[in-house]
């Protein structure tokens, strides 16, 4: 037997069920993974917080995993022993899961287990943003939630394709953004002022495109202002202003978004095997103490990525 978060009802992490369950064998073209870390991200919160369409409770928590493979289908080309991830799983706040081959992944030698854990999520998403808004080399973008973890990911993916960013975050966490690569520019009253002047101090002329990954008016309204071509906007986390404005707006849900997201996948294992793409940790919660890690980071910035260990 093994345990995992479920919700049963909707609503918060304070109501969910920490049970035990029978994991169950693998298929032919199936795993089962002995979970060593499981990533933590807004979404296993925001998913269950209300009723969804096409959504029945009740609903295993996770996303993401790190582990070693426990159980082999005949075809599902790995061995038991194997170091590997899992990404758009269902249920990985869990000590032991089963999932089809195609969302499984050999780990990134270079990588904890927990940090495996929390790299294709966030990674994925950062991927799909500076894809959609067509930033190439040499052009600079404007960053909202620069040392979010999606934020993190887009420093570090861009500057590997030469891409300049200006982002913005708090005061306290400017160290974080210029570590990996980025302009910071703190949020708040006169940010527009705040980002020509950095942009002066970078000897560029304008902002190509605009990535939001925080969603606020202030964020939304900077963008538009300073981006003319409304198709190279992105939001992650303002779809209603997106809808009314006209510019982008990706979630994983999206049939587009979950071809590219898997797509996506096998590029950022590499660059995390060859030590080009790292993922910032704050820290581990037993897996009994979820909701603490939830309520943690819904909180505010932790200050880099947390994970469930058993």
């Amino acid at each position: 037997m093994a345990w995992r978060w479920v919700a049963r009802q909707w609503g918060p992490p304070e109501g969910w069920s920490f049970e035990q369950y029978e994991v169950p064998a693998p298929d032919v073209d199936e795993v089962t993974i002995r979970v060593l870390a499981a990533g933590v991200n807004p979404a296993d919160a925001k998913h269950v917080a209300a009723p969804r369409p096409s959504t029945e409770l009740p609903v295993p928590i996770g996303y993401e995993v790190s582990g070693v493979v426990a159980a082999v289908g005949r075809e599902s080309g790995f061995e038991v022993g194997d170091e590997v991830i899992a990404f758009r799983v269902r249920g990985g706040y869990a000590t032991e899961l089963t999932v089809p081959r195609q969302k499984v992944l050999r780990k990134p030698s270079t990588l904890t287990h927990p940090e495996a854990a929390n790299l294709l999520l966030a990674g994925t998403t950062a991927t799909q943003m500076l894809a959609v808004t067509d930033a190439s080399e040499g052009e600079t973008v404007l960053l909202h939630g620069a040392s979010g973890a999606v934020g993190v990911s887009v420093l570090q993916q861009a500057a590997l394709r030469g891409i300049r960013v200006i982002g913005t975050a708090s005061r306290a966490r400017f160290d974080e953004v210029r570590r990996f690569g980025g302009t910071p520019v703190e949020y708040g009253e006169g940010l527009d002022a705040k980002i020509a002047a950095a942009l002066a101090s970078e000897g560029v002329s304008r902002i190509d495109a605009a990535l939001d990954a925080v969603g606020t008016d202030e964020a939304v309204d900077v963008s538009l202002e300073l981006v003319a071509d409304r198709s190279r906007i992105v939001t992650i986390a303002a779809a209603s202003r997106a809808q009314t404005e006209g510019f982008r707006w990706i979630v994983g849900s999206q049939p587009d978004s979950t071809r590219f997201r898997d797509e996506a996948r096998a590029g950022l294992v590499e660059l995390a095997e060859t030590s080009r793409l790292v993922v910032p940790m704050a820290g581990e919660f037993p897996l009994d103490q979820a909701p603490q890690a939830l309520r943690l980071l819904a909180g505010g910035h932790p200050g880099g990525k947390l994970a469930l260990v058993p």
